[in-house]
């Protein structure tokens, strides 16, 4: 059997890399993070030619300069990890940006193929481009693609197949002028000393990354043998100046290119600018943001409504069926209580939170949420944050432990830091269903104005604690932030579809797992010791949750909201579960409705001061374990959990109070 070709797929962000990875592989593919580093990394298959073709999706980079992270696995995997193919997805409507990349990808001396995609946008706008003028002055294939369609693919598939047969490097050496090259020529006749070095890097371009001051290659180098020798050759030179002139020396090349490859029309205005316009318009940009939001939980419970009812009545059905086969007390009690009730009272929402993850997928698609981080540049500068802080908090939506892991594309370490903080107020997934529990019971038709406004109280504690955080313990001003804008897009529905199901399926994992642990333990304290009534205050629960109400009473709270809370530090599901098994609704979520608005104990303003309580209070495990690993201490795992507990109990207690007053204590 034939070893699998393994091909490196890299790229800028926003060149529809990740739309070309899923019509690849399609369903064949995983995501995990890199050993040792929480990137994300995404690996799939294919079958073409007779040839399995193994690909790993490398995150989105603009260069290999390695200030971030994602530059650092991008680089790495390719020199490292030596893939038979590298494969650059090139945005054929800006071309010269995405050739930057490719001038340093021919330096690391593997083999490379220019998938040229997005053609049909570069073409409808006017550009002509010969790509088999720009395959021969870069002297590596390029094939045309349309991700979104598929076309050229097969072409890609041949041209991978082909080079990885034939084994041959595409090197495409740039003369960064005498002084520079000189400088070169010494430091590969000092490498090349090293036995280590010369079979693991190329070392012209471990010469051209030391001369750019590059951290991560200075390390490697300083460990070895010619370490003293390099850094004394390096000794008298402004690395800032040399870095400079090598860019420089880059875009010369590109800017040579480009005339004989690519013939550029007259620009006019595209739909993506008339678009702009309006949108990123520095007075409609955010109420159009917000408005875009809002409509998205409107239709999320407009659309999902149907399909609740009928899993509520599924879960009425087994409930029934459990209650009248089950001979046994405690069986029946354990199957019904602790596990429809728990389990059913959270698979509910499912409806909602696939729905709001495919709202947000073809939002991400059509290259709106993009403009969220350019939209909120000014506001979060305001704060001391880059406007690149703001895609973890976009992230965040889904959920906070993929959001915190992508901060490491912020390069200054307060910005960082303090985005990391802040994430957890970002309302996650794992909270939803308890918004959709409360605001259904106590607010009706108004729910999902509820849920809206909660979200954005979470935005704003995040952009004030920001501030604060700026202004005392972390001071400093925030690094600049630039980006650039995708243009518009129609979304796939397969690829949305797909994305939808990579986040929901995460949910339903915990369903399956560590919900339905919890519930059962909750199940436990609410039935033992023996003898005593299910769920009463002799109960275990009863017992831990009166130890702990007289903190929650304030808030209009009781013990059993109490004990959920708790559980809830597992994961924000859990408080639903929990809630279902407290309340004994093993008929599903409209048994546990039922409950909450006939407890006497419960209240309008205290269900309000649930939901403050639940989108501001400590981040779940899985969280804090995150914050830990990338902050690298403790000590800010701890500052957020009792950060949040202060300001999730201050901001219940006054929404308690405030709504007590306008409502008249209902």
């Amino acid at each position: 059997m034939k070893k699998a070709i393994t091909v490196a797929l890299t790229g800028n962000p926003n060149v529809g890399k990740t739309t070309l990875f899923n019509t690849l592989t399609g369903s064949r593919q995983h995501v995990g993070n890199w050993p040792g580093v929480t990137v994300e990394k995404k690996e799939g298959t294919c079958e073409h030619a007779g040839r399995t073709i193994e690909v790993t999706d490398l995150p989105g980079t603009y260069s290999l300069t390695a200030y971030s992270a994602d530059e650092v696995v991008a680089r790495n995997f390719i020199i490292e990890d030596r893939p038979d193919v590298v494969v650059q997805v090139v945005d054929a409507s800006n071309l010269e940006r995405n050739l930057y990349l490719t001038m340093q990808l021919a330096e690391l001396g593997r083999p490379v193929i220019i998938a040229l995609n997005m053609v049909d946008v570069a073409e409808g706008r006017g550009d002509t481009i010969d790509e088999r003028r720009l395959a021969e002055l870069l002297a590596m294939p390029v094939i045309r693609t349309v991700g979104t369609s598929g076309k050229g693919l097969e072409d890609l598939l041949d041209a991978v197949v082909a080079i990885a047969a034939k084994g041959e490097k595409h090197t495409h050496t740039i003369g960064y002028g005498d002084n520079a090259e000189a400088l070169i020529s010494d430091l590969v006749g000092i490498l090349d000393d090293d036995p280590d070095l010369a079979p693991r890097y190329p070392l012209r371009w471990l010469a051209v990354r030391l001369i750019e001051g590059d951290a991560d290659i200075r390390r490697v180098v300083s460990g070895s043998s010619v370490g003293d020798a390099v850094f004394a050759r390096l000794a008298d030179i402004d690395f800032d100046e040399y870095e400079a002139t090598l860019a420089d020396k880059r875009y010369e090349a590109i800017g040579a290119i480009l005339p004989q490859a690519c013939t550029i029309c007259v620009r006019k205005m595209t739909g993506s600018d008339m678009i702009d316009r309006v949108v990123t318009n520095k007075y409609l940009g955010i109420p159009i943001f917000l408005a875009l939001m809002w409509g998205a939980f409107q239709l999320t419970f407009a659309v999902a409504e149907p399909f609740m009812e009928g899993i509520e009545h599924i879960f009425g059905w087994l409930g029934e069926g459990v209650a009248a086969s089950v001979g046994t007390e405690w069986l029946a009690s354990l199957l019904g209580d602790g596990v429809i009730g728990g389990v059913g009272g959270v698979l509910v929402f499912v409806p909602n939170i696939f729905i709001l993850f495919l709202i947000l997928s073809i939002l991400e698609g059509s290259g709106y949420l993009a403009r969220g981080a350019f939209i909120m540049d000014r506001l979060m500068y305001a704060i001391g944050l880059p406007g690149k802080s703001f895609i973890p908090m976009l992230m965040g939506f889904g959920c906070n432990v993929p959001a915190i892991m992508s901060t490491r594309t912020i390069e200054d370490e307060r910005d960082r830091l303090i985005t990391i903080l802040v994430n957890p107020f970002i309302s996650c997934g794992a909270r939803l269903p308890v918004y959709i529990l409360f605001a259904g019971v106590f607010f009706g038709r108004d729910a999902g104005n509820v849920i809206f406004g909660l979200y954005v109280l979470g935005i704003l504690v995040a952009i004030l604690s920001a501030k604060l955080f700026r202004s005392t313990v972390l001071p400093g001003e925030s690094s600049p932030f630039i980006m650039e804008m995708p243009p518009y897009r129609i979304p796939t529905l397969k690829n949305a579809l797909l994305n939808m199901w990579e986040k929901g399926s995460t949910y339903l994992k915990k369903a399956g797992g560590i919900i339905l642990i919890g519930s059962l333990i909750v199940w436990f304290l609410a039935s033992f010791p023996a003898g005593v009534e299910y769920g009463s205050e002799e109960s275990f629960a009863g017992m831990i949750g009166k130890t702990v109400e007289p903190l929650v009473a304030p808030l209009g709270l009781d013990w059993k909201i109490a004990v959920a809370l708790i559980f809830g530090f597992v994961a924000k599901e859990i408080v639903v579960s929990s809630l279902g098994v407290l309340y004994g609704a093993e008929e599903g979520s409209a048994a546990l409705s039922d409950a909450l608005l006939a407890d006497p104990a419960l209240s309008t303003a205290g269900a309000l001061a649930v939901m403050v309580f639940v989108l501001l209070y400590m981040p779940c495990v899985a969280t804090l374990a995150i914050i830990r690993k990338e902050t690298g201490s403790w000590r800010w795992a701890t500052f957020s959990v009792i950060y949040g507990l202060v300001v999730a109990w201050v901001l219940a207690f006054v929404t308690f109070h405030l709504a007590g007053f306008f409502l008249g204590g209902a």
